[in-house]
């Protein structure tokens, strides 16, 4: 079973890669993603790095969580489940209303 492991505090010039290289010390690696900024094409300074077991997703994250790389200090967790960000939270569920004010 694989595991998802998120990868925060990457330094900007990052390349997958990169992080590739430091992950496969733990083990064997499904995929890595690096998170691009849409208007500039840049890494945003985070990532996700899947790995093919849960022990060596538990490894690197022991391993890797707090210590430097590329003169940054990595922030590695597993990976929680998506949110619903691109919502609105002052919309009124129920009524499907949002909060006061503005235009109708």
């Amino acid at each position: 079973m694989t595991k998802k492991i998120y990868v925060g505090n990457l330094p900007y010039t990052v390349t997958e890669d990169d992080v590739r290289q430091l992950f496969e010390k733990f083990g064997e690696i499904q995929s890595v993603k690096i998170i691009m900024d849409s208007m500039t094409g840049r890494p945003k300074g985070f990532g996700f790095v899947e790995m093919s077991s849960n022990e060596d997703a538990t490894k690197a994250i022991e391993a890797l969580n707090g210590t430097p790389f590329m003169e940054r200090t990595l922030s590695v967790n597993e990976a929680r489940p998506p949110t619903g960000r691109g919502q609105d939270s002052r919309q009124d569920r129920s009524s499907g209303r949002r909060g006061s004010g503005g235009w109708r």
